[in-house]
Order: C-alpha cells, then structure tokens, then sequence
C-alpha cells in the first residue's frame, strides 16, 4: 500500500471515529429528563453574597440538568420543562442559608402547541449550607445533604408527576424514590417529618401520593391530562366531560381528606385552567362542574362564578 493511499484511509477512519463520538455525545445529552431553569434571588443579603448567589444559581441547575434520574433515554424535545424560583431569605451565618422555593413543572398537550402546569408548590422550609465551587454529591441510599436532598426530591416528585399524566398511577417508581429521600432526611426536620403543625411540607406531599387511599387523586390526573387535555383539540364535549369526570373522583377524596395537600397542589396548578375549560360548553355541564369545583376548593368560590351560564 502507498503511503498516499494508507494516508488516506488514515484520515478516513479518524473522520469516521469523530462522526461516531459526535453522535455518542450528542446522544448522551439528550439522555437527561429535566430542562430545569432555576433562578436563584438574594435581594435580602448583602452585595459580599452576590457571587455566592450566582455560583448557586449555575451548580443547582446542572446537578438537575446533567444527572440522569431513570433508566430511560430522553430526545432534547422531550425534557421536562421545569423551574425552580428559590428566594434567599436570611443568611444567619457564612455558609448557611434559609429559604422559600416555587418549583413548577409542566407538559405539553397533543396536538397544540399549549403546555399544561402540572405541579406546583411552594416550599417554605428550606436550610442549608453552600459555599462558592461546592461539589454537590447525591446518594439515594443516604443522607447527605440538604441541598442534593431537597433538589433530588423535587426531580422525583415532577418525574412521579409527569409519569403519572400520560399513563395510569404511571409514576409510582419515581413517588418511592421521593419518599426514600424524605425517609433519609427525615432526622434533618425541617420540612422532611411528619410532626408539628405544618401538613403542607415533603413529608406530607409524597405520603399524599403513595396513600393508597389517595388513588384517585392520581388516577384523576391520568384521566384529566391523557383523557381530558389530550383530546380535547379534536372531542371538546368528551375532554370537558373527562375532566369533570376525574374532578368528581377527586372530589370523593377531599370530603376524606379536605387539607389534603395533593388536592391543594393540584388547584395551585390547574385553577385557571379549569377555569377556561368550563367557561364553554353545555350549560348543565357548566353548573356541575361549578358545583364540583366549589365543594372541592370553596376558598376560589368567587374564582369560579365566571363557569356559570
């Protein structure tokens, strides 16, 4: 073989090992779940924190973003959307910080280009320490810290979440996760135990999802989002009467569990869009689905006038 020839199929197989390796890394990138924007705002601590505050911002939304959470391979276009608000409250010490977080997630609805709210909620309770450049290590079997736990938690809860939208009680695997990481930290109070007067915290959230008599909280959401949202660009009479129909059967939970925070969190969610569904479509249907969204949230009662015909 010349060495003009051997030069050749050289430089072909190198172009051909760098095709591959781009499509292995391309491939690798689009393996994680979440597409979490977190945005971190310290507007409560001096100008000194402000590098600190930033450096947070980055190394919370890639320990989101570059972990894989399951064993399934997502496209680009099939990541989560998600945020994470987190508001810095007080900083009682270096290092040590106490904070509030609104964590969203939604998922976008067939045949439109809508994307529907899912989850909702805002944690109050939040402590813990981080300093500039800290590696954030999270180990599923154990507690580590606050930070990777209550991240970690929240990444289980909108995947539970999403899951459980597109087939029925679909999230369950990712609700147990959740919950090992509330059962690791729960020594930790601070909005990971069951005690005390607030019933509005991780411990509560997840134990909502895993109750077997909460099922038809999760069953509704299969039957609101898949059976509801998902068709009603084509059957609009069928979607609306679905999603009256899981409304109903989340109904029958909150006369068991009226300040259940699943229903809470689902309300903080859906509310206006409830809203815009049935402000259309057969007047009877209207004032049921009135009815039932006043038995089961009454606080929103002047929220919901506009539904009646």
């Amino acid at each position: 073989m010349s060495p003009k020839i051997f030069g050749i199929l050289l430089k072909n197989i190198k172009y051909s090992l760098s095709i591959i390796l781009l499509i292995v890394v391309s491939q690798a990138s689009f393996s994680q779940e979440l597409n979490a924007t977190v945005r971190v705002s310290g507007q409560n601590l001096p100008a000194s924190a402000d590098r600190v505050v930033e450096d947070m911002e980055t190394a919370f939304a890639q320990f989101l973003n570059n972990r894989r959470w399951t064993e399934n391979t997502y496209a680009a276009e099939e990541r989560i959307n998600c945020n994470f608000i987190i508001t810095i409250d007080n900083m009682p010490s270096v290092s040590d910080f106490t904070a509030t977080v609104q964590i969203q997630s939604a998922r976008p609805v067939f045949g439109t280009n809508y994307e529907t709210l899912i989850f909702n909620f805002a944690d109050r309770d939040w402590s813990f320490r981080y300093t500039e450049d800290q590696p954030l290590n999270f180990n599923p079997n154990a507690f580590t810290d606050n930070i990777t736990s209550l991240l970690s938690f929240y990444a289980y809860m909108i995947l539970g979440m999403d899951y459980d939208t597109f087939s029925n009680l679909g999230g369950q695997s990712y609700f147990e996760l959740a919950q090992q990481v509330v059962v690791n930290a729960q020594q930790q109070g601070g909005g990971w135990d069951q005690f005390g007067g607030n019933r509005r915290n991780r411990y509560w959230l997840v134990e909502n999802m895993i109750n077997p008599q909460m099922i038809p909280i999760r069953e509704g959401l299969y039957q609101y989002h898949r059976q509801g949202l998902d068709i009603f660009a084509d059957e609009e009479d069928k979607g609306r009467a679905n999603i009256l129909e899981a409304l109903q059967g989340m109904e029958e939970i909150s006369k068991l569990f009226p300040q259940s925070i699943a229903i809470i969190s689902f309300f903080d969610a859906k509310n206006d869009e409830l809203i815009s569904v049935f402000t259309k479509g057969d007047p009877a249907d209207r004032r049921e689905a009135y009815n039932t969204l006043v038995a089961i949230n009454p606080s929103e009662t002047d929220k919901y006038q506009v539904i009646i015909p």
